[in-house]
């Protein structure tokens, strides 16, 4: 068995050994040399153990994690995969003996582990589905759901149609396919950009593996084995964005606490014991303290229990049921079953139940989502898709994808495209997309899963553009981005023919904001002025709409639209959304009424009628504000990259950005809240179908997770000006780092 690692010139790792298993063990023990610290906080996020090291802050993500069954998830999912597919179990396995291999001496590279006090531990088989749980329970929102409840309540069901763009945590990008047609060299291109949030290290690594069965370049998950995302296996390559689907629910649960133990009340009527346990929660400098895991047959309870919303957290040392005591509460189940028959009626497409329990009852939240039913995360299609050699292999693969849901566009050098979705999305009520559903009403039951579907595989006028716009997805979603990002794609692709890779980054980095028109329409209406409120309105309506880093009046849009914004989060309508709710702190975000403003902040100016909001009067008090001291720099002072780490590590000065949430270039601020871009580009690439090696990519930072290292942050001037680093596939040209050899 022979195994080689090589780097190019950004320290990108480049494997290649005598066998796909392991290729998977040496790709398991690179990522641990160079992310060990990334991967061990992944691990302990996906066991919910984070806060033991991290402290306090990491604490309400641990209990989300703990309540919503994720490792426990990910083990019946591992144990499922060995019974359907043994093959891509052995090979997870490979990973995982390498990431283990790769520990020890990643651990000695990286500092925080020091400063954390934190030693490596061991990963198990089931660990990467775990990572991948974690990575992506809240990409379709399903908090979201929360949030329209709300609405709903206290603004009228008209709410989710006026607020319905993406919201402050889900993640987005882009992607386009350019057919041979429109290219220089009669092949396809593919290209975009993963929006996620800012991490360092980066949440893609980017990685050419190889091995007699396949040789694949592409964008890697850490912590997971294979190519998922972003591929090219030299004669077919795909790439994905979020399909914006709805495939979690949230059903609010009564419950009642029994001699042995949870019921809950079910849709038929009766009560039925819910599993429970307890867990004890360890914080760094805090002491311990247990929370209670329950399950009902919709799902794991992820807020809320037997004592309200506000409970979860307990001390108490309740043991398991007895034989005795199961016996004792089946009886009150068949006893009191009649009783609550009348719970079971009045299901419908909005709540229209009343949501305060009876007495001796209490209200919870439940989290049903795809892999907890089915015991299957798609690991399935990992192998296939490095194995595939044209689109139809693509396709056959992602049959057995299941989460995230994914639009994703394919092209092979026979000329062949593929434009689909990928995951599966439960059949269900449309009130279950909306907002939670009483667990005890019928009607909220999921009925197998949605057909996939197809685009043409012929392309109009040979273009794709997927950037989480309605469209092909539409069917199984309720918020998707608007439409902004993909018409300007599609309109700068169209503008030409003879595309190459090289041309690419132009599309990538255009900073022309399509959602400024409704504001700058309500300025141009405007009279009766001051005069440098005047002076600063028709600097705006000549201002030529992109968000350059450089622009001075980019800087000025973006400070009378917070200005807005906020004068509108502050009107009397909207105060009831403004009280926290009784809900995790993890979950927060998504309720928060000045991101939701701000985000909506087009369709809320646009709307026929807005609660009654003198919306002229509003933008009228914002302008006179930002005229007494407009900003005095360009859009790049004050919109500054803002990365996340688990542990903040020496300081330094963030850079300026270009680009808007709603540009091409998706250097997300929080309209209202912040200019500073938490989310962005975690990754660019250009796919080239005619040579692999005119190819490009590059990543936020760098290739090597460890500070102060030499490539941990060397792509970031690439990326920054939107330059792409050349993808190196011929082995000639590569720098060989280590060769073993083993006997097995």
């Amino acid at each position: 068995m022979t195994t080689e690692t090589y780097r190019d010139a950004w320290g990108i790792p480049h494997l290649r050994a005598s066998s796909a298993l392991e290729l998977a063990r040496a790709q398991g023990r690179v990522t641990a040399l160079d992310r060990a610290w990334q991967l061990e906080v992944e691990r302990h996020r996906s066991q919910g153990t984070s806060a033991s090291f991290l402290g306090a802050d990491a604490l309400s993500w641990d209990v989300l994690a703990r309540r919503a069954r994720l490792d426990d998830t990910a083990r019946r999912c591992f144990a499922a995969l060995e019974r359907r597919a043994p093959e891509t179990a052995d090979w997870v396995r490979a990973y995982v003996d390498g990431v283990n291999e790769g520990l020890p001496a990643g651990a000695r590279r990286a500092p925080e582990f020091a400063r954390a006090g934190l030693t490596p531990g061991a990963w198990q088989p089931w660990t990467p589905l775990g990572v991948w749980l974690a990575t992506h329970l809240l990409f379709a929102g399903f908090p979201a759901k929360l949030w329209r409840e709300q609405a709903i309540r206290h603004l009228g069901p008209d709410a989710v149609a006026l607020f319905a763009t993406d919201g402050p945590g889900t993640a987005g990008s882009n992607g386009w396919l350019v057919s041979g047609a429109r290219t220089a060299t009669g092949h396809a291109l593919i290209a975009g950009d993963p929006h996620r949030f800012i991490e360092d290290p980066g949440v893609y690594q980017q990685i050419h593996l190889s091995c007699p069965e396949f040789d694949v370049v592409g964008l890697a998950v850490p912590g997971v084995p294979g190519i998922a995302h972003f591929g090219h296996t030299g004669t077919v390559a795909w790439a994905i964005t979020n399909a914006m689907a709805d495939y979690q629910d949230l059903y609010r649960e009564r419950l009642r606490r029994t001699g042995a133990g949870i019921q809950a009340l079910g849709p038929d009527g009766h009560w039925h014991r819910a599993t429970r346990h307890t867990e004890t929660v360890e914080i760094a400098g805090e002491p311990p303290f247990e929370i209670e895991v329950i399950e009902t047959p919709r799902g794991p309870v992820i807020a809320g229990g037997p004592e309200g919303l506000e409970a979860g957290v307990v001390a108490g040392e309740r043991g398991s049921a007895t034989a005795e005591e199961e016996a004792e509460e089946e009886a009150e189940e068949e006893e009191e079953g009649a009783e609550a028959e009348g719970a079971a009626a009045g299901a419908g497409a909005e709540p229209s139940y009343d949501p305060q329990a009876a007495d001796g009852e209490a209200e919870a939240l439940a989290l049903r989502y795809p892999p907890r039913v089915t015991e299957d995360l798609g690991f399935s299609a990992l192998l296939p898709l490095l194995r595939a050699r044209t689109v139809a292999d693509i396709d056959q693969a992602l049959h057995h994808w299941t989460e995230p849901v994914n639009v994703v566009q394919a092209a092979d050098t026979a000329g062949g495209t593929l434009h689909r979705i990928a995951g599966r999305v439960p059949v269900r009520a449309r009130a279950n997309r909306l907002h939670p559903v009483p667990a005890w009403q019928p009607g909220h039951e999921w009925h197998g899963t949605h057909e996939t579907p197809y685009a043409d595989p012929e392309p109009a006028d040979g273009i794709a553009v997927m950037a989480n716009q309605r469209g092909l997805a539409s069917p199984l979603g309720v918020e998707f981005a608007p439409p902004h990002r993909a018409d300007r794609i599609r309109a700068l692709l169209d503008a030409r023919r003879g595309w190459t890779a090289e041309a690419m980054p132009a599309i990538h980095t255009d900073t022309h904001l399509g959602s400024a028109g409704p504001l700058l329409d309500h300025l141009a209406a405007l009279d009766s002025l001051t005069s440098d409120a005047a002076l600063l309105r028709d600097r705006l309506l000549a201002w030529n709409r992109r968000m350059d880093a450089d622009s001075t009046d980019a800087a000025a849009y973006a400070a009378l639209r917070t200005a807005v914004v906020r004068r509108l989060a502050a009107h009397p309508v909207f105060a009831p959304l403004t009280e926290p709710p009784a809900y995790p702190e993890v979950l927060l975000p998504w309720l928060a009424l000045v991101p939701r403003i701000g985000y909506a902040l087009e369709h809320l100016l646009r709307a026929d009628e807005l609660y009654g909001i003198d919306r002229p009067a509003v933008v009228r008090a914002a302008l006179e504000e930002v005229a007494v001291e407009p900003p005095a720099g360009p859009w790049s002072d004050t919109h500054r990259l803002a990365p996340w780490r688990a542990l903040p590590g020496e300081p330094y000065d963030e850079p300026g950005l270009a680009g808007d949430h709603d540009c091409v270039l998706c250097t997300s601020a929080v309209p209202g809240l912040t200019d500073r871009a938490a989310r962005g580009p975690a990754a660019r690439y250009v796919w080239d179908l005619a040579d692999r090696t005119a190819s490009r990519w590059v990543v936020p930072h760098g290739a090597d997770g460890v500070p102060g290292s030499r490539h941990h942050r060397d792509q970031l001037p690439l990326w920054l000006k939107g330059e792409l680093a050349p993808v190196i596939t011929d082995w000639t040209l590569l720098t060989l780092l280590e060769r073993t050899e083993e006997t097995r």
